[in-house]
């Protein structure tokens, strides 16, 4: 069925959930490092308390994309996917910044990682499902444009409370945890299901052209074993194009952990205070948190331009100068003494972070077949949460024994693997998804 094109606004309708998605998962990845130090973690403990965010994607993403590809509901086929899930993540967002200890907190990231990629996975196939090939790279843009949006006002949001409205950042009664994250994160619970509420009522989606034989499908092909056996084959059979850019999306997604876990604990520790129970310490934890918010409004102004370039240049080529930027970005950080000069390190930073939410789907989304949309999507999530992996489980120990238990010497070798993500770019043939574009 060929899909007619949408206006502006309908783009916007249909990607504006991101914005309340995001904004949940700014507010984690800027604050739960802190979170950690505050409830007695050290730095080698940091890299295997985040193991909860790639471990539950590598779970989740692929079998809600494959029965979301068989799912056809009152709501369609996508939007019972991100309500759940919204739902979910909004009362894990409540319960977060009351942890009571180490270990609670690092269960409420498992379920709150897990409920975030039950709304965030089914996004990516939404893209191809409702657009035409000729304004996918445009929606994936717009979607980048609301991850900047909400991760930008998450991101600084503690700050802001203490700095513009006067809120504590003092621990809040019997908690470890400053006053100004749990009023953040209750904000981001209700901003997150709201903003997938109004995707939910606000678009609409294409039933199956033959119902019939919709329904025989997903009666023959829904049981959990058909559902392993055909995604174990799914990914052996995976298209060309998706099996080159497994090595840049490794490279890019092992340094952005590395920027993820350890930008906070290095900003606190290394330009403000190295104690975690002290007030120079909270106030850099807080700093980190602007930075992040700094990079994500880069990337949310970014993405205007991105919205011009995609008319112009292809994906490839716009992903591997924003790459570069990126990598020049995050080998900066190591050299900086001034917090306040980290705002241009964060310039570049974001210039990436637009790119990266964008345009390695637009490379992908063409060579995907329309049936499998959801599947593949999940597949290709792979290779964003293997490297995330790998940098829980191995991180720790490279930062201690090699790297002199100093996270900011982490973040360079993030930089340096962003480099190596550009150089592997270029092996990827994007002529059959980009039309030579």
């Amino acid at each position: 069925m060929k899909r007619p094109e949408l206006s502006f606004w309908q783009i916007w309708n249909m990607s504006f959930g991101f914005f309340g998605i995001q904004f949940g998962w700014g507010l984690q990845m800027a604050n739960m490092s802190a979170i950690y130090q505050y409830l007695g973690a050290t730095p080698e403990d940091i890299p295997l308390l985040w193991l909860a965010a790639p471990l539950t994607g590598l779970i989740v993403q692929p079998i809600i994309g494959y029965y979301s590809d068989r799912t056809w509901t009152r709501l369609g086929r996508r939007r019972p996917y991100f309500l759940v899930g919204a739902i979910l993540a909004s009362l894990a967002l409540i319960a977060m910044p009351n942890s009571s200890s180490l270990w609670m907190a690092a269960g409420l990231l498992w379920i709150l990682d897990a409920s975030v990629n039950i709304s965030m996975e089914p996004f990516r196939a939404f893209v191809g499902d409702i657009l035409p090939p000729q304004q996918r790279k445009f929606g994936f843009a717009m979607q980048s444009l609301l991850i900047g949006a909400g991760a930008v006002l998450s991101s600084a949001l503690p700050w802001m409370l203490t700095n513009i409205f006067g809120v504590s950042n003092e621990p809040t009664g019997e908690s470890a945890i400053p006053a100004t994250v749990h009023i953040a994160f209750y904000a981001g619970s209700f901003i997150f299901f709201f903003a997938v509420l109004f995707t939910v009522l606000r678009t609409r989606e294409y039933p199956p052209e033959d119902m019939e034989a919709f329904r025989a499908m997903k009666a023959g092909k829904g049981n959990p074993l058909h559902a392993f056996s055909e995604i174990f084959e799914g990914i052996i059979r995976m298209p060309k194009v998706m099996a080159q850019l497994a090595i840049p999306q490794f490279f890019t997604w092992f340094a952005l952990f590395c920027l993820w876990i350890n930008f906070a604990p290095a900003v606190a520790s290394g330009l403000y205070d190295p104690n975690p129970a002290s007030a120079g310490y909270r106030a850099g934890a807080e700093w980190a948190g602007v930075c992040f918010g700094i990079y994500n409004f880069v990337a949310f102004a970014f993405s205007f331009i991105l919205l011009i370039l995609v008319r112009h240049m292809s994906a490839k080529a716009i992903h591997t100068i924003c790459l570069s930027i990126g990598a020049l970005g995050m080998i900066s950080v190591g050299f900086i003494t001034n917090p306040y000069v980290l705002i241009l390190s964060m310039v570049g930073i974001g210039v990436a972070w637009a790119s990266i939410l964008a345009m390695p789907y637009a490379m992908l989304s063409n060579v995907i077949p329309g049936s499998k949309m959801g599947f593949y999507m999940g597949v290709f999530n792979f290779f964003i949460v293997l490297p995330q992996i790998l940098a829980s489980v191995g991180l720790g120990w490279v930062l201690k024994n090699l790297l002199g238990n100093n996270a900011m010497n982490a973040i360079l070798l993030g930089g340096a693997s962003f480099v190596v993500a550009a150089l592997t770019l270029q092996l990827v043939d994007t002529r059959r998804s980009e039309g030579e574009a």
